[in-house]
């Protein structure tokens, strides 16, 4: 069951302009973190023999920033894995969970049996079932050979290109055949993701969990979706993305829900909030030290032990390689970080080896609160870029701003913003520190409104408060209700 907790598509389309000319940059969620990365994770040392699959779940505890561990969670998700591969009527499967230190909102499973939860969808449940249900649906796609038949058909589509170009001699033909083939394979993941939530939602009625657990957290996925893309500054959402691998998630929450309405009416199966919640008490929440933190357009790694802060208004997000946002006016920024030897000058990798396809000028070597660095704009053909590079340690950190229209007001806040990058000091080293979700019981007095002002969160607090928790403003909250809170 896969909800990306990404910016909207046309705020994606910004973020893709802007950093997707750096070379070798293949998109922002592919599953790999570069030398030099922000925030690298050594894999586990494995015993025995290398296999695949060892190899692939060392490359996804690369990419998701490790395994988060948490021996409530630990229990309690082998409690109803354990439920659910019974219920499943599949035998010979040994299931396997991983929670995944990473803030966003994703699972998946591997042909191995192997399942993976980030503790971002575990702090947006609220109950057993819903979390039943994330893994009921990962259960089915591995029951029902979802990336065997996919992986199939992939090879198929490579081999009827490569025949039309190299057996007939047409590349155009062969690449539209190909293309023709990527449409099939992204209708054919939809079809494969509902028939998943099909035998999920059954799974989870005879498991005894109530069936309408997938509905509700297939719905807060929407909401929060809709919640981080309502910023002025994420662009509009659009329409359906006919490439998408996922249906639209009001498709999938009108299946689930009659799914769900065969097998009975809501409440009458297990839905464990109180033992849920308790599980989840103390969660790290959104960034983890060894990442970074985001906090409103600041950006700080007391870790490595630096900040630097993008212009006003600017919505940031850390990205498992990079940090990207965006701003006013089809402006976007990534920031990563890059291996460059000593003896190379800072320049001369702007220059040569960051950005293909566009013109890069005004070149210039510097030094930024004691650190070498050097400058330089670029343009594209439909963008212009503000670029630097920052010598710290090892690494050189990049910073790339991407505007459609670079007017000199523009230029001068990405400037500043460039200038801001930092050592911090000793104290703002330990002072920062992460998130977590803290559960609290409401007394007399408290409403979802003055709970909601608790959230240590930038902006939206309500919005937020109600998102996390499933709740709706008409909602009346009861003495001794237990609810999810956002504190530092």
């Amino acid at each position: 069951m896969t909800g990306k907790s990404a910016i909207s598509p046309a705020g994606r389309a910004v973020l893709f302009a802007a950093a997707c000319l750096l070379a070798g940059c293949a998109g922002f969620e592919k599953a790999t973190t570069p030398a030099g990365g922000l925030a690298p994770v050594e894999a586990p040392r494995i015993v025995g023999a290398d296999t695949p699959a060892r190899r692939e779940h060392r490359r996804i505890l690369t990419a998701y920033g490790g395994a988060y561990s948490d021996p409530a969670l630990d229990v309690l998700l082998a409690n109803i894995s354990t439920r659910i591969s019974k219920a499943s009527g599949v035998e010979g499967v040994a299931y396997r969970i991983t929670v995944l230190n990473s803030p966003s909102i994703n699972a998946f499973a591997l042909p191995t049996g192997d399942l993976y939860v980030t503790r971002g969808l575990l702090a947006l449940a609220n109950d057993t079932a819903e979390v039943a249900a994330v893994l009921a649906h990962e259960m089915a796609h591995v029951t029902a050979r979802h990336a065997f038949d996919r992986a199939d058909k992939e090879r198929q589509a490579v081999l009827v290109s490569r025949i039309v170009t190299d057996v007939l001699g047409d590349a155009e033909a062969g690449a539209m055949s190909l293309a023709k083939s990527r449409i099939a394979l992204a209708r054919f993941s939809r079809e494969q993701e509902l028939e998943a939530d099909r035998i999920g939602v059954a799974t989870l009625g005879r498991a005894g969990y109530d069936p309408y657990g997938a509905s509700r957290f297939l719905a807060a996925m929407g909401k929060n979706a809709n919640l981080r893309t309502a910023s002025p500054n994420a662009g509009e959402a659009g329409g359906a993305d006919f490439m998408a691998s996922h249906p639209s998630t009001p498709e999938r929450v009108g299946l689930a829900e009659g799914e769900a309405r065969q097998l009975g009416k809501p409440g009458e199966g297990e839905a464990d909030r109180n033992r849920f919640l308790t599980a989840v008490e103390g969660m790290v929440y959104g960034d983890d030290p060894s990442q970074g933190y985001v906090r409103g357009n600041r950006f700080i790694h007391p870790v490595i032990g630096f900040s630097f802060t993008a212009p006003p208004d600017f919505v940031l997000e850390n990205a498992s390689e990079s940090v990207v946002g965006i701003g006013p006016g089809e402006t976007a920024l990534r920031f990563d970080s890059v291996l460059v030897p000593v003896g190379q000058k800072i320049g001369q990798h702007l220059a040569n080896d960051l950005m293909d396809g566009v013109e890069i000028s005004n070149v210039e070597e510097t030094e930024i609160n004691g650190f070498p660095a050097a400058t330089a704009v670029a343009k594209g053909r439909d963008w212009s870029f503000r670029i630097a590079g920052i010598r710290y340690g090892s690494n050189v950190y990049r910073i790339v701003y991407a505007a459609r229209n670079l007017t000199p007001e523009t230029d001068a806040l990405f400037r500043s913003s460039i200038l801001s990058f930092r050592r911090l000091s000793a104290s703002e080293s330990t002072e920062v520190r992460p998130l977590r979700i803290a559960v609290v019981k409401v007394k007399g007095g408290d409403s979802i409104t003055s709970l909601s002002e608790r959230m240590a969160v930038p902006n939206r607090k309500l919005e937020h408060f109600l998102v996390l928790n499933g709740l709706t403003p008409e909602k009346a909250l009861k003495d001794g209700d237990r609810v999810k809170l956002i504190v530092e």
